[in-house]
């Protein structure tokens, strides 16, 4: 049985009667009582309300039911796509993430949906330099979540070495490498950098407003304006 599929038999299982112990789960699923104790553990981690322990039982809240799925194929192709991508090109955190939550997704989805989801002829191959394009993702992630801001040592296209303080406030995918969209504090206008040229991130405890003249939305402006004026020079 899939992992998956297990989890959702537990949820049933437990729905089904007002406590059970982890013995009785692992007779029923077929599995050993540690097996039943990490899935229960998953499960309080994502927010399924069962209470209980090792060694006394478990019981499900009866308010407790499983959300409804109304994907469409597509929709699933759609998911299914998109969480390879990240798989392939994310940093770890993201990609962790991105699968737990598929693995929710697919635990109720009904049989029929839930093998459009696994035979999903879709995928986002990566290659070996992958990991060097996602490094650092995970702070710069933090950085905008948290507003705060970023120094690195970052080397140039033409190979020059500099030192930078930046607000970031974007990441972008291209297919082949991220981009940071920030606020260089060193040449005081927006500027993108590569992950993959940075070394020695550190996430500063200086913490920046995102309301005011410097966001991302100005940056977008400001690039628009640059690309137009490129074409019209």
């Amino acid at each position: 049985m899939r992992r998956a599929d297990r989890l959702f038999q537990l949820v049933l299982l437990l729905r089904s009667k007002r406590a059970t112990t982890g013995e009785g789960l692992a007779t029923a699923l077929g599995v050993s009582k540690r097996t039943v104790y990490r899935d229960v553990r998953d499960l309080q981690l994502s927010g399924v309300p069962i209470r209980g322990e090792a060694g006394v039982g478990y019981a499900l809240d009866r308010r407790f039911d499983l959300p409804p799925m109304t994907f469409t194929s597509v929709e699933l192709e759609g998911l299914a796509l998109g969480a390879r991508m990240v798989s392939a090109w994310g940093d770890p955190e993201l990609a962790a993430a991105v699968s737990s939550a598929m693995t929710r997704i697919e635990a109720v989805l009904p049989e029929t949906l839930r093998q459009v989801l696994l035979d999903t002829a879709l995928f986002a191959a990566g290659f070996p330099r992958q990991a060097e394009m996602a490094k650092e993702v995970a702070v710069m992630r933090r950085a905008i979540s948290e507003h705060r801001a970023l120094q690195f040592a970052y080397t140039r296209a033409d190979g020059a070495e500099t030192e930078r303080s930046v607000r970031p406030l974007g990441l972008y995918f291209w297919g082949n490498k991220w981009t940071l969209a920030a606020w260089c504090e060193k040449r005081r206008d927006y500027r993108s950098f590569r992950p993959d040229r940075m070394r020695e991130v550190e996430l500063l405890d200086r913490h920046f407003a995102t309301d005011g003249d410097i966001n991302l939305a100005d940056f977008l402006r400001r690039m628009d304006e640059r690309d137009r004026y490129r074409e019209s020079a």
